[in-house]
């Protein structure tokens, strides 16, 4: 898998925010809980997404290693965007099963890559493969139940 090693943030996109934006990537906006706990970011590549948060102290357990509650988030963040190409479609996970295969560490830029595996009228399986330091750390497979956006309603 080939990730971007380029995620410095632009002066454009520092001053355009108080989010510090990686290059190539956007900002998902409207989930409190993904910005409190990353802020995570994503970008298309193709009909795949890819998506990066960097670890901070705040992220990290007692062994000083990413927490896993926080992987699986950013795990089901990756899958709900392959789920909808990064539009704004609505989708909430049904299921979402995780392997923890290596370790993160403070600092380190975490990167994801997800793809669905199948498109029904109703559910969207997705995986996704987990990187840091170029070595995966978490592998994920999720169920998506397409709902309407809450701005629809």
């Amino acid at each position: 898998m080939t990730t971007d090693t380029n995620l410095q943030p632009d002066a454009e996109q520092q001053a355009s925010s108080s989010i510090a934006v990686p290059d190539g990537f956007r900002h998902w906006h409207g989930d409190r809980a993904e910005d409190s706990c990353g802020p995570f970011f994503f970008r298309l590549d193709g009909d795949d997404i890819v998506t990066t948060f960097r670890v901070r102290p705040e992220n990290c357990n007692a062994h000083n290693t990413l927490h896993g509650g926080i992987l699986m988030m950013f795990a089901d963040y990756t899958l709900c965007l392959a789920a909808i190409g990064g539009t704004h479609e609505g989708v909430v996970t049904v299921t979402c099963n995780n392997e923890f295969v290596g370790p993160a560490y403070q600092g380190d830029w975490v990167t994801g890559r997800g793809e669905v595996t199948r498109k029904g009228g109703s559910l969207i399986f997705a995986r996704a493969v987990i990187e840091a330091n170029g070595k995966t750390i978490l592998t994920s497979s999720g169920v998506l139940k397409r709902v309407p956006h809450p701005s629809a309603g």
